[in-house]
């Protein structure tokens, strides 16, 4: 994905340069991509950047009339600074649609920059004056620094892979972080799977000086927004309102076509329902599997419908199938490992809808954030016995760090943990292809969601009310859990148990079904069984794939000599369960996703640079 890649050194050499070069093509990855660099020898700081062209950042790096302060910015800027210096754009000759305000602001404001920023980024100020460099990030890390402190140098990056690119030693795998990764389905906290590579903490500056020394410090502490007062629940709602209507036109400036990822759900809807004030096509897209159309994108194309806006259902193809380990092995290599390869239709997908908008609206965190859902809620509970007895105590150790991370308040996990761990992956394999935005962590937004009444968070009512106010002939259309419409209690709560048993029943079989069904749903697979469980919920059934189709290639990486002798794997066991699940004996689908994507970390990313 687009981002920044850093050398501080004080040797002055032609190899820090050429690290530095080694480390920017490693994160090309795209035709449309751009790339530059800044050096500054007096300082020992040598600077680069990956964008898409045409994007917000897609002008680094950004001086000040003076030229004596530089800054090197990566990701999108939200606040309300943006309307501030472009309406007097023509005092210091501002491009409307770029980043370029940012170092007026930062003239302005100097230390208190960082706080007034609003959006997911990274970046590096370079400040002559004060002889120093400040690198920095969001408050919530949602724009990854992968960083490695070594022997009188700082390696930094936005991947991990950049580092790797260019340092031999650093080319292994943490046990603890992979313990984590087992477990929890990502690494907790500012670890990474790399040892020696860590996460920067998120909302801090270093304030590198020429001596090389840094001093770190946090510009944002979330306690600020966790001791707010609770409003009562009409007034929260009225705020919520205001807020909402405030904020969203932010995330629609056209500095480039936007696209809505429309679903049926109520994130999007939100959205939908407070976008008739605005100008711009939008044109709006769903995702759907290879034969069926999905729930999700019929009623989709109701809601857009409603709205008066075009709606396109993008397909699955056949090919994704052919292809699958060129898009399995792009989506360990895009995300650091991060997305494992039962995500891999996702960047299948970005691929396509980059032609129709390369800014895509979504509603992604909003059932987070609003409505207190959550996805980490616990371990996978893999089979212990493909591990080593020595690898072990690390899944283990990995069960018990989750539950340590959720004592605390169910938004601050949701926002400051499971959002930045959790689904980083899938949000830097789709930001590698598109620019991404939601309203759901502006930052006006979080803060007011700590205000929220707990028990209101539990429940739909604050979409309700939003989707009601903004335009009530949507709460008339059904999500695809059967949630709104104006039905009485009892009805509705019937409905709506209805819809889980289906939705359940459904992901069941397509993830989770039990050892003891599968042999029979193995026989019946000859009477088209699946064409009637499957299509009305799930993108695809992976469980399937991996038995039939993608068999070949499962055995081909599995059992190959290299995967089958990594030191924290059981080898007699992990071949079993690959045959058991292959002769559709039981279902192994979580820990084949998992070892899979774990060999292919191996090869992609600490192997193939060797």
């Amino acid at each position: 994905m687009p981002g920044i890649i850093g050398i501080v050194s004080g040797e002055r050499s032609e190899k820090v340069v050429k690290d530095l070069d080694a480390m920017i093509k490693s994160m090309m990855h795209e035709p449309f991509y751009t790339s530059g660099k800044y050096t500054c020898e007096e300082l020992g700081i040598y600077i680069g950047w990956v964008s898409h062209t045409g994007s917000f950042s897609d002008c680094m790096p950004v001086l000040n009339e003076k030229k004596d302060i530089v800054i090197i910015f990566s990701g999108e800027e939200f606040s309300e600074n943006y309307n501030r210096f472009c309406a007097g754009n023509h005092v210091h000759g501002l491009n409307l649609h770029d980043a370029s305000y940012l170092v007026h602001l930062y003239e302005e404001e100097d230390d208190k920059f960082f706080t007034k920023l609003n959006g997911w980024f990274s970046g590096v100020v370079i400040d002559h004056r004060q002889k120093c460099s400040i690198l920095f990030n969001d408050r919530y890390g949602m724009h990854r620094i992968y960083y490695h402190e070594g022997k009188d140098e700082l390696l930094f990056a936005s991947e991990a892979k950049a580092i790797l690119k260019v340092r031999e030693n650093l080319r292994r795998i943490d046990n603890k972080s992979l313990g984590q990764f087992f477990s929890c389905d990502c690494v907790l906290g500012d670890q990474t799977l790399f040892s020696h590579i860590n996460l920067f903490p998120a909302g801090f500056t270093w304030r590198i000086n020429t001596c090389g020394s840094i001093k770190k410090k946090q510009y944002f502490d979330r306690t600020l927004w966790e001791d707010s007062q609770k409003l009562s629940s009409e007034d929260f709602l009225s705020r919520f309102f205001e807020t909402f209507s405030t904020i969203l036109p932010r995330y629609l400036v056209p500095y480039n076509k936007i696209g809505i990822s429309l679903t049926s759900g109520f994130d999007t809807r939100m959205i939908m329902a407070w976008l008739d004030n605005h100008v711009g096509e939008f044109p709006c897209y769903t995702f759907t599997g290879m034969d069926k159309t999905i729930i999700d994108a019929r009623i989709a194309k109701k809601i857009a419908d409603s709205c008066h806006k075009k709606h396109e259902i993008i397909r699955l193809g056949s090919d994704f199938i052919s292809e699958f380990p060129r898009f399995a092995e792009k989506t360990v290599y895009v995300t650091d490992g991060c997305h494992d390869v039962c995500g891999s239709h996702d960047i299948y997908f970005n691929e396509s809808v980059r032609e129709i908008a390369p800014i895509r609206i979504t509603g992604k965190f909003g059932s987070e954030i609003v409505r207190n859902h959550s996805m980490l809620k616990k371990p996978l509970r893999l089979w212990r016995s493909i591990f080593s007895s020595d690898f072990q105590k690390f899944v283990e150790g990995g069960e018990g760090a989750l539950q340590v991370s959720r004592k605390c308040d169910s938004l601050t996990f949701a926002v400051f943990k499971e959002v930045p761990w959790h689904e980083y992956g899938r949000l830097s394999l789709e930001q590698s292809k598109l620019t991404l935005r939601t309203p759901y962590l502006d930052n006006d937004l979080v803060e007011l969601m700590y205000q929220a009444p707990e028990d209101l968070r539990a429940t739909d009512e604050i979409p309700l009310r939003v989707v009601e106010k903004g335009c009530s002939n949507l709460i008339n259309i059904l999500t695809d859990r059967g949630q709104g419409g104006k039905s009485g209690k009892l009805i509705s709560k019937t409905r709506k148990s209805l819809y889980y048993l289906l939705f359940k029943s459904e992901y069941i079989y397509a993830y989770q079904m039990p050892s003891i069904l599968v042999r029979l749903d193995t026989i019946l697979g000859v009477s088209g069984l699946e064409r009637h469980m499957v299509g009305r919920y799930q993108l695809l059934n992976y469980r399937k794939l991996f038995r039939d189709e993608l068999s070949h290639y499962i055995k081909d990486i599995i059992f190959d000599r290299r995967a089958l002798t990594r030191p924290y794997l059981n080898r007699k066991y992990l071949e079993k369960i690959v045959q058991d699940h292959i002769n559709g004996k039981k279902n192994y689908l979580n820990e084949i996703n998992k070892v899979l994507t774990v060999e292919l970390i191996y090869r992609q990313l600490l192997e193939q640079f060797t």
